[in-house]
């Protein structure tokens, strides 16, 4: 069965469903962090690092504002506030052909939103 993987997405980022979030995470999935520069490679790490991106970016004022579909792959533009700060950022999402997420990139402008978000993400995943 192949999962319909943009609105299994935005499920999960309307529930902040963290089992759902792994269901659709790939064994090798890849995150791009916008403040590490290492890619973290594997299910366990993507998952852990868009869970706390799930409570640090998906708040009340998160929206995504615009998306671009490819042949298993999308781009996600989102705006938030978070702590008074203006956050704009984009998801870049590849999916294999059953509609797992392989590869997850985050990008986010401007620098005082970067900095914000590593003090944030920093501290959410050490409490994980």
């Amino acid at each position: 069965m192949t999962i319909d993987t943009m609105a299994a997405w935005h499920q999960v980022a309307k529930d902040r469903d963290i089992e759902a979030l792994y269901n659709l995470l790939h064994d090798d999935a890849v995150f791009h962090s916008p403040v590490v520069h290492k890619p973290q490679v594997g299910k366990a790490i993507t998952g852990k690092y868009l869970s706390a991106a799930l409570h640090v970016f998906f708040n009340d004022s998160f929206e995504y504002v615009r998306e671009v579909h490819g042949e298993g792959n999308a781009i996600l533009e989102f705006e938030v506030e978070i702590q008074g700060i203006a956050v704009n950022g984009v998801d870049m999402i590849k999916w294999d052909e059953s509609g797992l997420i392989t590869e997850f990139k985050v990008m986010v402008r401007p620098l005082k939103a970067v900095n914000i978000i590593h003090q944030n993400m920093g501290a959410m995943l050490q409490t994980q």
